[in-house]
């Protein structure tokens, strides 16, 4: 009878340490399981915060370039009414001038254009005189 019970003892033993083994490997696995998702928790809130960062800093220069725009309008509305009276006064003073200039040039212009006919009036009768 002691013979048998140390043959239940060693095969007791031997189960245990079976069972032992399979436990430690199942400990392994959900080490490792709850690694992995740690690891992808970490990743996907890391991803989350650059895109968060991202839209903060796309907001921030939409509301910059709206503050800026806000502030120029009313300042080129300003430089607009100051410039248009100067452009007129401009225009005012140009005129004459232009009109003074062109009244000067036409009978130049004039005379070029008639030289330029008689010109064209003596090569062509110098071409038919060669053509016959």
């Amino acid at each position: 009878m002691k013979v048998a019970l140390v043959a239940v003892l060693v095969v007791l033993a031997l189960s245990h340490g079976s069972v032992n083994a399979d436990a430690n490997a199942d400990i392994e696995r959900l080490t490792q399981y709850f690694q992995d998702l740690s690891a992808k928790l970490t990743s996907t809130t890391h991803e989350l915060v650059e895109a968060i960062k991202t839209h903060e800093l796309t907001a921030q220069a939409h509301t910059y370039l709206q503050d800026g725009k806000a502030q120029l309008e009313p300042l080129a509305e300003k430089i607009q009414s100051q410039i248009k009276p100067l452009a007129a006064n401009v225009e005012e003073q140009l005129k004459p001038l232009a009109e003074s200039v062109q009244a000067q040039l036409k009978p130049l212009a004039d005379s070029v254009q008639a030289q330029m006919e008689d010109l064209f009036k003596k090569i062509l009768e110098q071409t038919k005189a060669i053509g016959q």
